[in-house]
């Protein structure tokens, strides 16, 4: 077993115990494993690897890896040669990679086979750079990979290392530069220093709400209190997202970091990680990581001979989406029903067991460790000027390029859409884009030039949300999409409130009635008049945000209501039992 760790000396020699790992001298088969490569076969492609490298007695080593972001290649499948670069495959099956194998064996590559290659790797954290030899002439003519067209405006923070390390490996971690900025914190700042660097660096919440992340930890230092806790919110439950998942299962010690320096800076000696019950693998790894973080002395008591104590528990979440708002996340931590509390007081003050609380979002914490590490100027120039650093979308739906998208705020949809994302999916028409999760609605294409940031300008910006982005091409219908956005937050409504629980029922009643071709003159207004109320009304952020789907809908897309409503056509035909003979659908409604 690895010895603990108790210095910067220590922590150096982790690094290269890591580095040793990352880069062995023989062959290396890397198979991407995160969730999206395990659902495409993943499991089955390592088995196959293994098997092949006893067969023909190759000097090898089968490895797992997180999810590099392009989901849509998966399963993927890297070659690390010995002198030469790191070779990518993509929708490998256990076919194809014996017989990449089999060539291996034989002295050759496979080129035709080959996505691209990595000519270096770069650690974000530390600076470091590994520069890999060019290889064989067939694989040095392959495009290197971080001029293809889904990475080259990427920059990577929070996805530093998913795709780069074993996320089940402490000392491969350390060596992508882990725990520096926990060290830097611990032993060279005071808890003061490390707020200023975090407010210096402009950092907001990832989650959605954007509050500046310094502020609500200054608020928690100054909050009187015996105990004070830390917590992850992992409570990812938007269709279409799954960035704090990845995170999670790819690199868990950046999240371990950023919770231990927040409890240094604000003076916790606890912390949670709030993770939901669909994300098993994501548990998994993070018991793991606890586990080795413990065993090395990164937690639990007197950390780095400094006498700071810090320890993190996980707690599973029931899958339910309201718990993503931080006052019933709370609730659920306690073991209570999760449903919002009133507002003030806040969580900084009375959050966990009436004690003061910072709750921040998966990717806020994975933010933290770097910001220590090279300086919140650093930070602060990458990004808007108002909302600085990166933050991570799922890029889903009729794209040609799905996966997850990490670029700097101010970023514009087109640029995500077009550049990154390579454009609508059989070169169809874009019809809409839903940016930020279910609750930012769909934006028709003349608004995709609007920059990505903390909120919405009329003309300027849309807000990042939840972090999902949806691509519709012409095939969508944005009257169902509206009413599946609606069913989702009925679905997700906790009941506490009139408002939420009955309006957006009435307002679903309203959609599918229009969808199914039997809506009137007045159901529009009449909806309109209802979404506002839920806004107004609602009681926490669920509700306030529920109705947007529908008023956005209804700004943009509002011709295609009419049509359904007073021509019975749905423009996209997706609404089957629109622009139907009237006596087919009245058997139809019969029967169903």
């Amino acid at each position: 077993m690895s010895r603990p760790i108790t210095n910067a000396a220590d922590l150096d020699q982790a690094a290269a115990e890591g580095r040793s790992r990352l880069y062995p001298g023989r062959l290396k088969i890397v198979i991407g494993s995160a969730s999206c490569g395990i659902a495409m076969g993943a499991r089955e492609v390592e088995a196959a690897a293994v098997e092949c490298v006893k067969k023909l007695k190759l000097d090898a080593v089968v490895c797992r890896t997180g999810c590099i972001g392009l989901c849509a290649q998966e399963p993927l499948v890297d070659l690390l040669l010995p002198n030469g670069p790191r070779v990518s495959y993509c929708q490998m099956t256990p076919t194809t990679v014996r017989a990449l194998l089999e060539a291996y064996a034989g002295g050759k590559l496979r080129p035709d086979m080959a996505l691209a290659r990595f000519a270096r790797e770069e650690c974000l954290s530390t600076q470091e750079v590994h520069e890999f030899p060019p290889g064989p002439a067939e694989v040095a003519k392959l495009p290197e990979w971080s001029q293809q067209e889904f990475f080259r405006r990427q920059t990577k923070v929070i996805l530093r290392n998913c795709g780069y390390m074993d996320p089940m490996s402490l000392d491969e971690a350390i060596a992508r530069g882990a725990y520096r900025g926990a060290v830097r914190a611990i032993t060279q700042l005071k808890p003061e220093e490390v707020i200023d660097d975090v407010l210096r660096s402009g950092l907001r919440g990832r989650g959605g709400a954007a509050f500046p992340t310094g502020q609500k930890w200054r608020f928690a230092r100054q909050a009187k209190g015996d105990v004070k806790y830390v917590v992850c919110n992992a409570d990812e439950g938007a269709p279409g997202s799954y960035m704090d998942r990845t995170v999670l299962e790819g690199d868990p010690h950046a999240i371990l970091e950023g919770l231990l320096i927040g409890s240094y800076a604000i003076g916790a000696r606890e912390g949670f990680i709030y993770v939901r019950s669909e994300y098993p693998l994501a548990i998994v790894t993070l018991q793991q990581a606890i586990a080795d973080a413990e065993a090395r002395g990164l937690l639990g008591e007197n950390i780095l001979g400094t006498g700071w104590s810090f320890r993190v528990q996980i707690r599973r979440g029931a899958g339910a989406y309201v718990c993503g708002e931080e006052t019933a996340l709370i609730e659920s931590i306690e073991g209570h029903a999760g449903e919002p509390r009133i507002r003030p007081p806040f969580p900084v003050t009375a959050g966990v067991q009436g004690q003061p609380t910072v709750v921040n979002n998966v990717k806020t914490w994975a933010s933290v460790a770097p910001i220590i590490t090279r300086g919140g100027s650093w930070y602060a120039a990458i990004g808007s000027k108002g909302t600085p650093g990166t933050t991570v979308f799922s890029l889903e739906g009729a794209v040609k390029n799905r996966g997850l998208v990490e670029v700097p705020l101010g970023t514009t949809l087109r640029e995500v859409i077009y550049d990154i994302g390579g454009g609508v999916a059989g070169d169809a028409a874009l019809k809409a884009v839903q940016p930020g999760g279910p609750s930012a609605g769909c934006l028709p294409p003349s608004l995709l030039d609007l920059r990505l940031d903390a909120a919405d300008k009329e003309g300027e910006t849309v807000g990042m949300g939840t972090g999902g982005i949806i691509i519709m091409d012409s095939s969508a219908c944005m009257v169902d999409v509206a009413r599946f956005l609606i069913d989702f937050f009925v679905e997700e409504s906790c009941g506490k409130c009139v408002p939420c629980r009955e309006g957006t029922k009435q307002m679903l009643h309203i959609l599918t009635r229009i969808c199914e071709g039997r809506g009137k003159e007045d159901d529009l207004p009449l909806l309109e008049r209802l979404a506002k109320t839920v806004k107004l009304a609602s009681f926490c952020g669920l509700g306030a945000v529920a109705p947007d789907p529908v008023l956005a809908a209804l700004k943009h897309f509002r011709g295609e209501f009419e049509a359904h409503i007073r021509d019975k056509k749905c423009p996209a035909g997706a609404c089957h039992r629109v622009a139907r003979p009237a006596k087919e659908q009245a058997k139809e409604l019969v029967r169903g």
